[in-house]
């Protein structure tokens, strides 16, 4: 999480103007290269937390790096394995202060990151002289939106391991500080 923290400001500071790459093309390859290393690092955030899982069904996972088939195998591994995300609201229960009510629209879901990445990947290369060529405008239409999708979905969301019946709260920053931080939840017991 702390990469992408990292990359996402790395990506604003192009999007805002206050950084450059020399020259238009080169300026939206670099936004774009870091927008495809964040969805690879979402994507990876969960192998990493299932690691022992996902080696059980997929003994060559290093290898594994294609978002939509990393997707896909994470899917069967961890159906949940996808960040959940969450708003924190003033609860209504004695003794607690916030309760956290599902984000239910507005964020990157796996599909738009799937393609998304994909996008991403069509700036990785020249293109080639009898195409149509790179549609620039296109990204810098998408960046900012993709950008507060991708924000929405991390900036406070839930993490589900297989078989586990709490769950993980990860903040990406908090008032006091700019650190990501996590909690652990779990059911009470009777």
């Amino acid at each position: 999480m702390k990469e992408i923290k990292l990359r996402t400001e790395v990506i604003t500071l192009f999007l805002s103007g206050q950084r450059e790459a020399r020259y238009g093309a080169t300026t939206v390859e670099t936004i774009g290269l870091q927008f495809r290393k964040i969805f690879e690092l979402i994507a990876f955030a969960s192998l990493a937390a299932n690691r022992e899982e996902y080696f059980l069904i997929y003994r060559d996972f290093e290898k594994h790096w294609e978002a939509a088939k990393l997707v896909k195998n994470l899917r069967r591994v961890n159906p949940n394995f996808y960040p959940k995300p969450v708003v924190e609201v003033p609860s209504k229960e004695p003794g607690v202060v916030n309760a956290l009510k599902n984000r239910d629209e507005g964020y990157l879901s796996e599909t738009e990151l799937v393609e998304a990445h994909g996008r991403c990947g069509a700036l990785m290369h020249a293109a080639n002289p009898f195409s149509n060529g790179i549609d620039y405008s296109f990204y810098q239409r998408r960046f900012p939106i993709w950008l507060t999708r991708m924000m929405n979905l991390l900036n406070n969301h839930q993490v589900h391991l297989p078989g586990d019946p709490g769950f993980y709260l990860i903040h990406m920053k908090e008032d006091n500080d700019d650190h990501v931080h996590w909690y652990r939840f779990q059911p009470s017991r009777p």
